[in-house]
């Protein structure tokens, strides 16, 4: 016989398992990827508010936290979500577990694949890219350069929009590819930019001139000095 306290019970249970279905992925997932030799530990967080899915991921043992996640999507338990902006199209494929307690399937990256399982373990902690205020028009255009030691050239683009200050990051001998910078701050002659992409961060001072960047290119515990040369002159208006 089933009590009114048992359908209570019941009535409950079926409530936590409706919850627990609609949120699909949403959470802070730990685990790995298994690339060649080693275990390469993440953790991803992914959220839905009311644009949409968003989400974000650290790898640890890179020095990379807070990377945006973009393409996030959740049917019939298939989740699929990329790195933004990183070369190869970095892509997780996969699917959740019954229970909704873990998410396993491929990783890709250009022509190469690999396994890949995470355990939910909380509430989704999304590291969110925040505006940053807009920058002085000395600041403002294309500027290259090379690392001292190993000659990778990089260029550096800055611009303001009606949301702020916007940078991204170009390695020219890797690709090519565009690497948003997540953080500006700047005052007087200082510029700091943060790049968790890659666990970079570039401190440097502009020169009277407003034509060099002279400062540092810190990733991990290794620092580098790196001179950025402005090459796009500003238009002036009269």
């Amino acid at each position: 016989m089933v009590t009114a306290v048992n359908r209570i019970g019941l009535l409950l249970l079926s409530g936590m398992l409706s919850v627990c279905a609609q949120d699909g992925p949403r959470g802070h997932w730990s685990g790995s990827v298994e690339v060649p030799n080693q275990a390469l530990a993440m953790e991803v967080d992914l959220d839905k508010g009311p644009n949409g899915w968003i989400g974000s991921i650290s790898i640890p043992a890179q020095n990379a936290s807070g990377i945006p996640l973009d393409a996030i999507s959740f049917t019939n338990g298939k989740v699929t979500f990329h790195v933004k902006g990183a070369p190869g199209d970095p892509t997780f494929t996969g699917t959740l577990s019954a229970d909704n307690k873990a998410m396993s399937g491929n990783f890709t990256q250009g022509p190469g694949a690999f396994p890949f399982k995470f355990s939910r373990n909380g509430d989704p902690k999304v590291a969110e890219v925040k505006a940053s205020p807009a920058l002085p028009k000395d600041f403002l255009g294309t500027w290259e350069g090379a690392l001292e030691g190993p000659g990778l050239r990089l260029v550096l683009k800055m611009s303001n929009d009606a949301s702020g200050a916007k940078a991204v990051l170009i390695s020219v001998d890797q690709g090519g590819t565009e690497i948003t910078v997540s953080a500006i701050d700047q005052k007087d002659s200082k510029l700091v930019l943060l790049v968790p992409m890659v666990g970079g961060r570039y401190e440097a001072e502009i020169n009277k001139e407003a034509s060099e960047l002279n400062g540092t290119w810190t990733q991990g515990a290794n620092g580098l000095p790196l001179k950025l040369k402005k090459t796009v002159t500003q238009d002036k208006k009269p």
